[in-house]
């Protein structure tokens, strides 16, 4: 008996070992991407001013403005079953853009109550599968207006991080 019990130990231990080996490289490996994707965007910052070739003027290039341009990704969308729970049933369509979870339905509702002050008409509705309370900024019959108000809401918010995880949902009926 205390054979097999030391045999199974040590299998699991092995097992253990030979399971970190791959995370640990997996890791390295994101980790060396992100330095060389950190290093190209640095080099290319730091290129010199171009010149003209008849000219010894230098070409000063005009200031830009930096604005926050939000391109349009074909992100995956969610498909859960959810219900009202606070708004309009009829303002529930198949595709919406979802801009917070919570646990809580009062955290929920302080988030709602923040997008109708600034001209939203959010909706809360709750996923009873996983317990959870969705704040909706705005639902559509298709998903290529929901991708669009989606990235115009990150848009209008640059600054604020949660906001700028909105995601799509389809409404599973």
């Amino acid at each position: 008996m205390k054979k097999l019990v030391v045999l199974g130990l040590g299998l699991c231990v092995a097992l253990s070992f030979s399971s970190c080996k791959s995370s640990e490289s997996a890791y390295k490996k994101a980790y060396e991407k992100a330095k060389q994707k950190e290093l190209a965007e640095a080099q290319t910052a730091a290129q010199p001013e171009a010149t003209t070739a008849v000219n010894t003027t230098p070409v000063v290039a005009a200031p830009v403005e930096t604005a926050r341009v939000v391109e349009s990704v074909a992100a995956p969308v969610r498909e859960e079953r959810v219900t009202v729970v606070t708004g309009a049933e009829s303002g529930l369509k198949n595709y919406s853009v979802v801009c917070g979870s919570f646990g809580v339905k009062a955290n929920a509702d302080g988030v709602k109550a923040r997008l109708e002050a600034d001209g939203y008409q959010a909706l809360v509705v709750r996923n009873d599968e996983i317990n959870t309370f969705r704040v909706i900024v705005s639902s559509f019959d298709d998903r290529a207006s929901a991708e669009q108000a989606r990235d115009a809401f990150k848009a209008r918010y640059p600054q604020d991080a949660d906001f700028q995880k909105a995601w799509l949902l389809y409404r599973i009926k």
